[in-house]
């Protein structure tokens, strides 16, 4: 291996916080002359650079997750526009994840070579996915819809780049409470981001409801516009059939959380992202309404499924059974709400085919697992020109130290 790169010293600090906040350009000038030198990835980090790289991605997915809710339900409200303020919101979290990946990229830090690939390839779907959303609108009008094809490539860019900062950060943070802590936030992100596409059905199934009340929240000109496309109100806010809700709750939602709960390793992973993520649309819920949005129903089944992920990952439970378990514990808690309040629209009947599908991706993942090349993934993978003490530190993945 050849020996590493000489780095030029740093230079000193600003004595406080306080004294370089009251000198901004003074205090950039440090950044830039600081960390803003060419490395390679595995470069050296120390903890505490590490958790500022980190915090500043959970401060960007953070405002990306703000501008998607707020999205979802001004669709429901208005006419779309480009310069929308959710769409801004979001805009500004996805250039603090550009300046971060662009850090990264430049300089090394925080991150291995895998993982730095995972967040550039992740930002270039984005990135790519926007010019071709827009086109989209162009052509065929609000396609409003989270299922199209556009949009998914959004999805997938975000999922990508987010694998990314959950990578660099598992592997090169000291394990503990604020490793832990940070994976968790990560993951919210995650799960969000994996769910998204299901709150339009969240949200057309009661703004279909409204409207045929008479006290529908959206705008008249929205619903000409949609009229003037052709599309009945049914077709407008429920556009997908009636088992794509299920099957994407359960077989995405789901194994998500089966991920996560491994990678993070804590007992109780599942339950308490699903509760997050849960809290966290409730809160929206109290804010859009209150400021005159429409309101969106809660997918509350996803917590059922959660803890019997948990209960089933700590047992070491069989993954098609625990599957199948799983889903008929969404099952019983989405018929419970649907009694109680309100369900999008579900195809009991696909519910089998649902649990097939989610047993035959568990298995998968179970055998994934067992591979000598996972095992491999869990270690950092570290440039020629990096020390090679970065790559002999044991990495505790799943809550084990890794062999």
């Amino acid at each position: 291996m050849s020996s590493p790169t000489p780095t030029a010293p740093r230079p000193p600090a600003p004595t406080s916080l306080r004294a370089g906040l009251r000198s901004p350009v003074t205090l950039v000038r440090w950044l830039w002359q600081a960390y803003m030198t060419p490395g390679s990835p595995g470069r050296p980090t120390t903890q505490q650079e590490l958790q500022w790289i980190y915090t500043a991605w959970l401060v960007a997915f953070g405002l990306k997750m703000l501008g998607s809710s707020w999205d979802v339900s001004w669709h429901f409200k208005w006419l779309r526009d480009d310069l929308a303020p959710p769409h801004l919101l979001n805009s500004a979290g996805t250039v603090l994840v550009v300046a971060l990946v662009a850090f990264s990229s430049y300089s090394g830090y925080g991150v291995d070579r895998r993982a730095l690939r995972l967040m550039q390839w992740g930002t270039g779907i984005f990135l790519l996915a926007v010019p071709i959303d827009l086109v989209n609108h162009r052509v065929n009008g609000l396609d409003i819809t989270s299922w199209s094809p556009s949009h998914a490539l959004l999805y997938l860019g975000t999922a990508v780049m987010l694998a990314g900062a959950l990578r660099g950060w598992w592997l090169y943070a000291a394990p503990g409470r604020v490793r832990e802590l940070v994976a968790l936030g990560l993951w919210l992100f995650f799960v969000e981001n994996v769910l998204f596409p299901n709150q339009h059905q969240e949200y057309g199934v009661l703004a279909l409801s409204d409207y045929r009340a008479g006290r529908t929240t959206a705008e008249p000109s929205l619903l000409d516009f949609a009229a003037s496309q052709g599309q009945s109100p049914e077709q407008f806010m429920l556009p997908v059939p009636a088992w794509v809700h299920p099957a994407w709750l359960v077989c995405a939602g789901l194994l998500t959380l089966v991920v996560a709960r491994r990678a993070v390793g804590l007992r109780w992973t599942a339950t308490l992202l699903a509760g997050l993520y849960l809290g966290y649309r409730a809160v929206a819920w109290v804010l859009l309404t209150a400021t005159g949005f429409p309101p969106s129903v809660l997918p509350v089944a996803l917590l059922a499924g959660a803890v019997l992920v948990d209960l089933a990952v700590t047992g070491r439970v069989p993954g098609w059974l625990a599957a199948l378990g799983a889903t008929g514990g969404v099952g019983f808690a989405a018929w419970a709400q649907d009694a109680l309040w309100v369900l999008p629209p579900w195809q009991w009947a696909a519910i089998p085919l649902v649990a097939i599908g989610l047993a035959v991706l568990w298995t998968g993942l179970d055998r994934l697992t067992g591979t000598a090349a996972f095992a491999r993934w869990q270690v950092p993978e570290v440039s020629p020109a990096a020390p090679a003490e970065a790559s002999d530190v044991p990495v505790r993945v799943g809550g084990t130290p890794a062999s």
